[in-house]
């Protein structure tokens, strides 16, 4: 049975307290005994890549200790809780479900009556059909012109993973000539964020895409509104310049303001959303729907990975 306690409530975790202070890292990192350290201290990670904590105040015992202290905590079995869909946010009483946005790692976890795994690959497929379209120019503006712009309007968890995934991706993609669309970012509810990003934009060409679970969120919806007067100031209909990821009960959900809208639901939280349709809408429109699945296949990737509880395994050479 799985046991929720503080980390001051657990042996293993006085224990490693402890153990302060064994470590000199400068010491540690000189010389030839820092170059071993570099090759021993590193965990092979998932679509090749390593993570090396050579330069963290680690060493032998307290990797045990930190590996008692996860067995204590019972960490591998609250993983496996998480990712078979029980009830992990117990403040609110709800799942928490954002790894299903990129694979199974156990059971089909159903709720309200849906298979949730089946739910959120459905609206990432629509997202990509949708980007497809664009792309291809069966979806335009009023003129019949192809847009070359997409632009997310969210705040915090809406913004911060697709912008940083992005920006991470973007020069990437024009090496390898997959950058379908350029992307910009309105996030701040200062008015001059917003200007500042419309200014240096095509706005007849932009599709924006508008991010609010709840459908509700006043920031986002501030922004929102500032857009829609900059397009009907310039003679567009914002109609055809938008569409929004929210929820299926939000008020935006079945609105005409909109293209299309692509679903999440309360089971992913915002700073987890970005491989949700959150991140899904825009970098599918910005790279193509399968430069965005290679993301997600990697995501995939690293969850189970993380399923490894053998410490001793992650300490092969890289």
């Amino acid at each position: 049975m799985i046991s929720w306690k503080n980390l001051d409530q657990l042996a293993a975790y006085e224990a490693l307290k402890g153990l302060k202070g064994r470590v000199n890292l400068p010491e540690s990192m000189s010389g030839e005994g820092g170059a071993a350290r570099v090759k021993q201290y590193c965990v092979p990670m998932a679509g090749g890549l390593c993570y090396n904590f050579a330069a963290k105040a680690v060493d032998d015992e307290i990797l045990s200790a930190l590996a008692a202290l996860a067995k204590e905590a019972q960490l591998t079995e609250k993983f496996a809780a998480l990712y078979n869909g029980e009830v992990i946010n117990t403040g609110e009483k709800r799942r928490v479900l954002h790894q299903l946005t990129r694979g199974q790692l156990g059971e089909d976890v159903i709720a309200d009556g849906v298979n949730k795994r089946e739910f959120y690959v459905s609206q990432q497929r629509k997202a990509a059909d949708f980007a497809r379209k664009v792309h291809a120019g069966e979806v335009t503006n009023a003129a019949g012109e192809k847009f070359t712009t997409v632009v997310q309007i969210g705040i915090g968890g809406s913004d911060l993973g697709p912008r940083a995934m992005y920006l991470a991706l973007e020069n990437w993609a024009r090496q390898n000539g997959t950058l379908k669309l350029e992307a910009r970012f309105i996030s701040n509810v200062d008015p001059d964020d917003a200007a500042s990003v419309l200014k240096g934009i095509d706005l007849p060409h932009s599709l924006f895409v508008l991010v609010s679970k709840s459908g509700t969120t006043l920031e986002t919806l501030t922004n929102e509104t500032f857009v829609k007067t900059a397009l009907k100031n310039a003679g567009l209909d914002p109609a055809r310049h938008m569409v929004a990821v929210t929820s299926e009960t939000s008020p935006l959900a079945r609105s005409s303001d909109y293209l299309a809208a692509f679903f999440m639901d309360d089971y992913i939280g915002g700073r987890y959303s970005s491989t949700s349709c959150v991140g899904g809408a825009v970098l599918s429109l910005a790279f193509g729907p399968e430069v965005f699945d290679r993301f997600l296949n990697g995501a995939h990737e690293a969850d189970v990975t993380a399923k490894n509880e053998a410490s001793s395994q992650n300490q092969k050479h890289c």
